[in-house]
């Protein structure tokens, strides 16, 4: 092989393999793509299901992305001129695919903490939410109205989410290992396993929805968990210093009204399937 022929075939490899980065483009299509990450795992916010519709998004060519997070992410991604990629990721994965850029940003129910921010960069919420337990309808539990009543009892949260580190403001409660994935901490308690599992009430309101076994408990103010509003709120992640697409992100962001936050939530609330 004389070293033109060489030469060329290099160029060529290296043009496709920068098809992979950011600002890639769907097939048929002249705009850049925007790859978000999430679970497809955490209904309402996001699941996957086999059924095509106006609010779904492929993954692959049998299985669809829908919920909360699928709606955000599209609906950025048009105001930003793109074309959104859903890739179905573990939780433990999302970060780290942001700092190999195997992803653009994270629209997965994640929380802007002050550990997070080491290795990513946080838009404002897009969503608020709130802290609460879910229990079986057959427990003690079910007529508690603070969370010092939890004394005692077994808790479980989600691994390596606030839902989990929150349970540790509960003085003498027995702390459950955490659970893989949200939807293994809720068979565990369906189980008895468990007597009460942390939760945000959108996803609550949807687990309770399905599992007529299971109610969840809210709590009135200085009776629930402490912290923060921003413990309960959810941001955009985008890798450690792209500004650009932050900024980009942030300004497309602030044209939905808040009240069209809640509604599109309602939407995926109503629109989750049972088995999720």
């Amino acid at each position: 092989m004389n070293f033109k022929r060489l030469f060329i075939i290099i160029c060529v490899f290296l043009l496709l393999s920068g098809c992979s980065n950011s600002g890639q483009q769907l097939a048929g299509s002249n705009r850049q793509v925007l790859r978000v990450g999430m679970e497809c795992n955490y209904a309402p916010f996001n699941w996957t299901t086999t059924v095509p519709s106006d609010t779904t998004v492929p993954i692959t060519s049998v299985d669809y992305a829908d919920g909360f997070d699928v709606v955000i992410a599209s609906l950025l991604a048009e105001k930003m001129g793109m074309e959104v990629q859903i890739v179905k990721l573990d939780w433990d994965n999302l970060i780290p695919a942001l700092q190999h850029d195997q992803i653009d940003a994270v629209i997965a129910g994640m929380t802007d903490t002050p550990l997070r921010r080491e290795s990513v960069d946080f838009t404002t919420p897009y969503y608020v939410s709130e802290e609460v337990i879910i229990v079986r309808n057959d427990s003690p539990l079910v007529s508690i109205t603070s969370i010092a009543e939890l004394s005692g009892y077994k808790v479980q949260g989600q691994m390596n989410t606030i839902y989990d580190e929150i349970i540790d403001q509960i003085d003498g409660v027995i702390h459950m290992p955490a659970a893989e994935t949200f939807p293994a901490s809720i068979q565990a308690l369906a189980a008895g396993g468990v007597d009460a599992v942390t939760s945000e009430l959108p996803v609550a309101i949807g687990v309770v929805s399905a599992n007529p076994n299971l109610t969840y408990i809210q709590f009135s103010a200085g009776n629930g968990f402490s912290g923060s509003e921003q413990d309960a709120s959810v941001s955009i992640a985008v890798g450690k210093g792209n500004t650009e697409l932050l900024n980009a992100l942030q300004q497309a962001l602030d044209t939905i009204s808040e009240a069209q936050r809640q509604q599109l939530m309602l939407d995926a609330t109503n629109r989750q399937p049972a088995g999720e």
